[in-house]
């Protein structure tokens, strides 16, 4: 009687454990970036502009593989007498594990037809925000039949890394989904500052061009990011 018990035990245990697992299979892969801001705050330091000028984006919690296709940048002028310009045309996306560096495209709400135009710096006047959506030049593709370029591929293309012709990237595309390491990309923002005043030229007090890397952590989440308690987060 013990042995059937035991038995039976066992096949529940078993069924359970083969539900608990199907269940884990159909949670779909979800990812986070996550902005180093303190490696971000520490350059605006060491370049004498922390009280001047703030960075940050605003991100997700959790992202598709291929959903990130730009960013939402804030850039802040603390200040009550710089003009903080952002130089589009010279800031660019770098991916770390392909060494590729991409041209940055702020999006416009008119009809992109043409990626090459040069892109006029953004003014940030004192005390306020510039709020721009981004993207890399790699992004976009282009309509055949209207001719207008969007934005349809995600600025890491982390998928195309899975049948890579290149060994070592369908090996680091392995290790990213079982969580043993993290990918990392980069934005480089291009600043210019000018301080007028009396008897002063522009850029006399403050850098007149700063460079500012904007790093990200991309890491695969783990299955129980699905739960309940772990959403409301």
């Amino acid at each position: 009687m013990q042995d059937n018990n035991l038995l039976v035990l066992t096949f529940y245990i078993i069924g359970i454990a083969y539900t608990i697992n199907r269940m884990i299979e159909s949670i779909a892969d979800k990812i986070n970036f996550t902005l180093q801001k303190a490696v971000v705050d520490e350059q605006l330091k060491e370049q004498e502009i922390a009280d001047d000028v703030g960075i940050s984006f605003k991100l997700a919690a959790t992202y598709e593989l291929s959903e990130l296709k730009e960013l939402l940048m804030f850039v802040e002028n603390k200040s009550k007498n710089l003009a903080v310009y952002v130089d589009w045309d010279n800031c660019t996306i770098v991916i770390k594990h392909s060494k590729q560096s991409m041209r940055v495209i702020r999006k416009s709400p008119d009809i992109t037809r043409d990626l090459g135009v040069p892109q006029t710096p953004s003014l940030v006047a004192p005390e306020k925000t510039l709020t721009m959506s981004i993207t890399s030049e790699n992004a976009f593709t282009r309509d055949k039949d209207t001719g207008v370029y969007a934005a349809t591929k995600p600025i890491v293309d982390i998928a195309s890394l899975e049948k890579n012709p290149v060994k070592a990237n369908r090996i680091l595309f392995k290790k990213f989904m079982n969580e043993e390491t993290t990918l990392e990309f980069s934005l480089q923002l291009v600043l210019r500052i000018s301080e007028v005043r009396v008897g002063l030229q522009p850029g006399s007090n403050k850098p007149p061009m700063c460079i500012v890397n904007c790093p990200f952590t991309i890491r695969k989440l783990p299955w129980t990011y699905a739960l309940p308690w772990n959403k409301k987060r």
